[in-house]
């Protein structure tokens, strides 16, 4: 069956990979009448029978998992599988009440841990759903009116006719039809990190690999450069990427997050190991009764376990992404939130993001500075003609036009070719016709250093005369003056074409005339500085990795209170090797002129010298850095592949809004470290106890059963701890995770429970025990010696819960707890929950069958002096502790 399946699925992937490799070769019409569409696009009902017959453009990797998998992925942790192999041992030792127990606790833990993944899922899912990826297709309204829209990309269909240009993720398998200078990076397929040049035209012989095809595009590639026309030809499961996916079940990353959750498990399970052999040994010396001690040392192991710790993240994270939403920060991927509360430097780009992205064109002059409608005539042309993706420059100039009402300049052109933009020339073409003299022109615009280079000649109230040294270095002059002030500056140049068939390339970007240079304006935000000085009290150091002039740069950084002072140019981070450079990053806090491929290396050094590096960008130049990144920061206004590499999207592109997900972010942590911390030593500091009782007891000082049921109420109060409240402190500096943290936490904090278990084991043994049967525990008979050790038993279960339940509110805080720090009304409610309960079982039925008995009302007044004294010598040692290591948790 499995065979026949799998050859059902093997043959429909040929068929659909035999129809593409046979498209390569099909001329445009012939390949449009294969799929039944037309240049103009479908209609809305054809739209639908395409959906229908060939599926939706949605990736599915597997099915819907059943409820028997997600109890199985639950209890996949070390916790659920040292609980279930301790229920396995005491089964084959017929304890079966520790059985049922054990089973209670890991199948509570399972339900709650499902329960809130499927609630975290669902809240993902509808957070990504908020920023929607479009693509842009040509289809037809019912009126057969034809236009470019918008459209969400799970909407496209096999057959549509789609566009793409520059920062565009490939939506799905394409066979493109019309190019320009097109490239794309195939890496997510092939491995192969180069862009590939794609061209339109059909090929003359069949391709061996369909992925050599250079008139293809596949789902999960992305564009570089340059525009391109195709026809849809695969959607969803049936596209490359869909059977790759489905084919190859591949492993996951571990994450930083994953890495410090096991480093942390482990912990446990070390303690666990050793702890739970030395009990059985002791018990089993002093007690004489080994299959006792095997038992009471398995409820010691699962007493050490803090089987709710997988639940606990689930529900914080979950928490901390609707929180996060909240304040217009999208989560993505919820492991991303600790990198994002752990962040200490962020990398981000100047434009937008400490300037208000409100670009204006100021000033259209010529080469000595003089006003000059030419100029904007001419930049207009280049701006309005290029296809690829405009930036805030070209609308700033074609919306002045617009206000100035001159947008006839177009009617008398009409556009023949164009070289769109790159990194490497900084600088984009196009071609354009005058209608009215049929002559061309080719205009190009770039940053001003780029374009001289290139120009040969200066052109100055139409006359045109050698750009010598001293015109060049006056032109620079002038130019930089306006960077000094904050302006960016743009070289416009151009070149009549005299051959009758002016396809370019970038070769015929020479010996061209320089017109002059426009001027933009992008004022730095009122938000910013107050943004940057909260981000630097926070222990988030900002550092600016921009492709703009060192100029401009200096200008805006110098507005926002950044230092300026170690500035750093890209061709000097070009210079450097890598450990030249992972020195300098340390002191330089703005960079100019930077490449894609120097903002990546900066983020690298960084990540090596210990930092948590979150990188904040929206253009394709941003997405590699985004990816080396700790965590990858964009905005829902991005291009697509922006997006895909962040795992955190800001609704609104400010630092102010940043600076509210990072500290909702240190809250999570802070919560899920408040359980871990406080459950570990909480732990610990009974297993002191247990120790002690072991060498001076005549008996155990709590059953097996009673150890499981105290753990579970204990577990169930703690569900609260993600509601809680967090200190503000602990939101002023970046957390990673500190296993040897814990440690630490444990070895203090435990032994000062242990030292008021044992105060309690002396008044109950020696004082209040003897007081209510009327003798000491040797001078009594066997039926009242079990009446004595139920008492006794029936006391420390109460007592371990209040001072375990009380710890709660005087470790969750640095400060005087109910004082200086109130926790949640949730965590109140749930701890004093599991204090009545605790409480009030051995006076129920429950009580009787775990061999428990009522205490007398001295034993609560005596009680109540020992969690006084408790509290006082906690925050003793939480003085002395704070001293040593700075920080509590």
């Amino acid at each position: 069956m499995v065979k026949k399946i799998l050859g059902l699925f093997m043959q429909q992937a040929f068929v659909v990979e035999e129809k593409i490799r046979q498209s390569t070769k099909l001329a445009t019409s012939d390949l449009l009448r294969e799929v039944g569409n037309t240049l103009n696009g479908y209609t809305s009902n054809e739209v639908e029978t395409q959906r229908e017959r060939f599926g939706e453009n949605v990736l599915i990797h597997k099915k819907e998992a059943s409820i028997a998998q997600l109890i199985f992925e639950s209890i996949k942790n070390p916790f659920s599988l040292v609980l279930l192999t301790l229920a396995v041992i005491s089964f084959f030792t017929k304890d079966y009440a520790a059985v049922t127990i054990i089973v209670l606790m890991v199948t509570l833990s399972s339900i709650l841990g499902i329960t809130q993944e499927l609630k975290s899922t669902k809240a993902v899912e509808q957070l990504t759903e908020m920023v929607e990826t479009t693509v842009t297709v040509q289809r037809k309204e019912d009126l057969e009116v034809s236009s470019r829209q918008e459209i969400p990309m799970d909407e496209l269909v096999v057959g549509d006719i789609l566009y793409l240009s520059a920062g565009d993720i490939i939506p799905a398998d394409v066979r493109l039809i019309q190019t320009k200078d097109f490239f794309v990076t195939q890496s997510s397929l092939t491995g192969e990190s180069e862009p590939i040049e794609k061209y339109g035209d059909a090929l003359n012989e069949e391709v061996k690999q369909i992925l050599e095809a250079n008139n293809l595009v596949f789902m999960g590639s992305n564009v570089v450069s340059g525009s391109a026309t195709g026809i849809v030809l695969a959607v969803g499961n049936e596209t490359m990427f869909g059977n790759i996916a489905k084919s190859l079940q591949e492993k996951s990353t571990v994450t930083n997050f994953e890495k410090g959750i096991n480093s942390v498990s482990m912990v446990f399970v070390r303690f666990m190991l050793i702890m739970a052999p030395i009990v059985f040994v002791m018990n089993g010396i002093t007690k004489g009764n080994w299959l006792e001690a095997f038992l009471f040392a398995i409820s010691i192991a699962v007493g050490l376990t803090p089987e709710m710790l997988p639940m606990i993240v689930s529900v914080n994270l979950a928490k901390g992404a609707m929180e996060m939403s909240k304040k217009k920060v999208i989560v993505k991927k919820l492991n991303a939130i600790q990198n994002f509360g752990a962040m200490d430097i962020l990398c981000t780009d100047k434009t937008g993001t400490i300037t208000q992205d409100k670009v204006t064109l100021k000033y259209y002059l010529n080469i000595h500075g003089d006003a000059d409608d030419r100029i904007l005539r001419h930049g207009f042309l280049n701006s309005y003609y290029q296809t690829g993706l405009k930036n805030l420059m070209d609308l700033a100039i074609i919306s002045h036009v617009d206000e100035l009402e001159q947008k006839d300049l177009f009617n008398n052109y009409r556009k023949i070719d164009e070289i769109p933009f790159d990194f490497n020339r900084r600088r984009m073409s196009v071609v354009v016709e005058n209608i009215n003299t049929e002559k061309y022109q080719l205009i190009t615009k770039g940053a001003i250093e780029e374009m001289i280079s290139i120009c040969s000649h200066a052109e100055y109230n139409e006359v045109v005369e050698e750009l010598n040294d001293n015109l060049k270095q006056e032109i620079l002059n002038r130019c930089y003056e306006y960077n000094e002030k904050g302006f960016r500056v743009l070289g416009i140049a151009h070149k009549k074409l005299d051959f009758t068939s002016p396809l370019i390339s970038v070769e015929d970007e020479r010996e061209m005339v320089l017109l002059g240079f426009l001027a933009f304006f992008d004022p730095p935000k009122e938000s910013t500085k107050d943004a940057l000085q909260i981000l630097n009290e926070y222990g988030v150091r900002v550092k600016v990795l921009t492709g703009d002039n060192d100029a401009v740069t200096k200008y805006i950084c110098n507005e926002v209170g950044l230092n300026v002072q170690n500035f750093m140019l890209g061709e000097q981070v070009e210079a450097l090797n890598d450990e030249e450079l992972q020195l300098v990053v340390e002191d330089v806090d703005v960079f100019a002129k930077l490449s894609p491929a120097q903002k990546t290396r900066i983020v690298q050094q960084l990540h090596k010298n210990g930092h948590t590096v979150g990188f904040m960008g929206d253009g394709i130049n941003d997405a590699s850095a985004m990816k080396v990144a700790d965590v990858g920061i964009s905005v829902d206004s991005a291009v697509d592949i922006a997006k895909e590499s962040a795992s955190i999207i800001l609704l609104e592109k400010d630092l102010m809004v940043l600076e509210k997900g990072v500290v909702e972010g240190r809250k999570t942590f802070t919560n899920i470290l408040k359980y871990i911390k406080i459950t570990a030593s909480s732990n610990f500091g009974n297993m002191f106890s247990v120790l002690a009782a072991s060498v001076f007891l005549p008996f155990l000082p709590m059953m097996p059963l009673q150890i499981l049921i105290l753990n579970l109420i204990y577990d169930i109060s703690c569900t609260a701890i993600p509601w809680d409240n967090v200190d503000e402190e602990y939101l002023k500096e970046p957390r990673q995770w500190d296993a040897k943290g814990i440690s630490k936490f444990m070895v203090y904090f435990g032994p000062t429970s242990s030292i008021f278990d044992i105060i309690t084991y002396l008044i109950l043994f020696f004082g209040i025990c003897p007081l209510v049967f009327g003798g000491s525990y040797g001078s009594l008979s066997p039926e009242m010696k079990i009446l004595f050790i139920s008492m006794f038993q029936t006391g420390w279960f109460i007592e371990s819960l209040w001072t375990q339940t009380f710890v709660i509110h005087m470790l969750r805080t640095q400060k005087i707890p109910f004082i200086q720090s109130r926790a949640s009304l949730k965590l109140i409610g749930g701890t004093l929950f599991g204090i009545v309960v605790g409480t009030l079982i051995p006076m129920t039925f429950v009580g009787k069958i775990l061999d428990m008995t009522s205490v007398p009302a001295l034993f609560f007044a005596i009680l109540i002096v020992i969690i006084i004294f408790y509290n006082i010598l906690t925050s003793c040692v939480k003085y002395f502790y704070i001293k040593k290591y700075s920080r509590l948790l």
